[in-house]
Order: C-alpha cells, then sequence, then structure tokens
C-alpha cells in the first residue's frame, strides 16, 4: 500500500524512524512548527490545501502526523481517500506514546515545561512563520531594533510570560537522540530558567502504529471520504462527522 504522510517538522525525527520501518510505501511532507501559533484556522486551511493537493500522488490514504493541536485538525475533510489521525491532544501525548499516559502524568505534575529533540532542534534554529508574522520567539534585541525600546521590552514581556507559569523542564527522551547534546540543551535552559529538571521516557508506538496502518480505534481516528474530523471534549478526542459542505 501506499500513503502520504503529513507532518510537523518537531517530529521530524520520530516520524522518518517510522517511516524507515513501515511496511508500506510513505510519500513524506513535513511543516513548520510555527504554523500552530498563527491559530487553528490557519493551520486547518493550510493543512487542508495540502491533503487537497492536485499534484499529489495516488495512494490508500493520508496520514496526519499531528495531534489536535488546539484544533488545528477540527474541519478537516476527506475528500475522496481517507484521513487518519491520532487520538492525541498535542504532541506531548504523541511523545509519551498515549493519550492516557499524558493524562495521569500532568495532573501530578504543574507547571512542567516539555522539550523534545525536535523542539530544540527545530524550534530555535529556523525562521518559523510566527516568528515572522508576530515576532513571537524573537530576542529582546530584535523586538526593540524592530519596534522601539518601550514597544520592544513590552512585547518580550508579553512573549516570555508564559515563563513564569512553569517550574519544571520535562526533556521527552524517545530513544533516536544521537547523543547527549539535546538532553543537556534541555537541562541549560532549565537552569537559566530556575526550573528543575526531569528526564522522562517517551514512546514511538503512536508513529509506528500510524504508518504501519495498525489503526486500532483506541489510538486512532479513520475518516471515510465525505467525512471530517470533529473536536471531541472527552477522552476519544477526535471523532468523524459528515461533512455539510
Amino acid at each position: 500500500m501506499r500513503f502520504r504522510l503529513i507532518g510537523c517538522e518537531v517530529l521530524y525525527r520520530e516520524l522518518c524512524d517510522a517511516v524507515a520501518r513501515a511496511p508500506h510505501e510513505i510519500d513524506i511532507e513535513f511543516v513548520s512548527k510555527g504554523l500552530h501559533d498563527l491559530g487553528a484556522a490557519a493551520m486547518r486551511e493550510e493543512l487542508q490545501r495540502r491533503i487537497d493537493r492536485p499534484d499529489a500522488p495516488d495512494c490508500s490514504a493520508v496520514l496526519l502526523g499531528y495531534a489536535l493541536c488546539g484544533n488545528g485538525l477540527h474541519g478537516l475533510v476527506a475528500r475522496s481517500i481517507p484521513l487518519v489521525a491520532p487520538r492525541a491532544h498535542d504532541c506531548i501525548a504523541l511523545l509519551m506514546g498515549s493519550r492516557q499516559r499524558y493524562a495521569e502524568y500532568f495532573p501530578a505534575h504543574p507547571g512542567v515545561y516539555f522539550r523534545s529533540t525536535g523542539w530544540l532542534e527545530r524550534g530555535a534554529a529556523l525562521e518559523q512563520l510566527a516568528q515572522v508574522r508576530t515576532g513571537a520567539g524573537c530576542e529582546l534585541d530584535d523586538l526593540i531594533r524592530k519596534y522601539g525600546e518601550d514597544n520592544g521590552r513590552y512585547l518580550f514581556g508579553e512573549f516570555t510570560r508564559y515563563r513564569k507559569a512553569y517550574s519544571r523542564l520535562a526533556f521527552i527522551e524517545t530513544g533516536l537522540e544521537p547523543d547527549r547534546r539535546f538532553e543537556d540543551r534541555a537541562r541549560q535552559e532549565a537552569h537559566e530558567q530556575g526550573w528543575a529538571f526531569e528526564k522522562l521516557q517517551g514512546s514511538l508506538k503512536l508513529f509506528h502504529g500510524l504508518v504501519a496502518g495498525d489503526w486500532n480505534d483506541e489510538d486512532f481516528l479513520v475518516v471515510a471520504p465525505g467525512w471530517r474530523i470533529a473536536a471531541r471534549y472527552d477522552d476519544a478526542v477526535i471523532r468523524a462527522e459528515r461533512d455539510s459542505e
């Protein structure tokens, strides 16, 4: 079988590892992580455009290397072939291997900021869409040069306000790390922010299941042609509903 896979670049290593081991032919396409920061509507529009590409090769299904991600998948339509998406609220659940494990960890560990190899490798080094359009992720000096002293300091304060809500940084280790450089960077970031550091064991289960076609209903949603993805506010995370357009 042949599948198309559209995935977030934050999950580059995990998805590439899964594709390398997949029993099927996979055409893979990565999207900038900055797409998340533009909001659900913009994310949905861009993903739908990529799903509907007229020049895309024929395949049996389009696989989404995404979680629901702030409702960014809500409303995506399966046209002539099925869509397949993991049942997860965000990429942390994907990296942990299940939404259940994330749901158990999160309430017991409030104030945790997560990092992974992908977030460290592709967060700061690449120019992201959101940074270009809003300035989010820029350094203080960059904002001052662009907007002036007062406005630059105000924007930097707003963009970094989230840091006050956290007290711990958790690095999710998946086993694909080439060495300790990413863990060391995460430790350094925790130290600079004055946060405690923790290393969590991740899982590649959902990535491998997605590209292998092992789409059990517990972990994946398969959307038939003529239906669309809809967000749910329960443990199932997403469901399929008939497209009204």
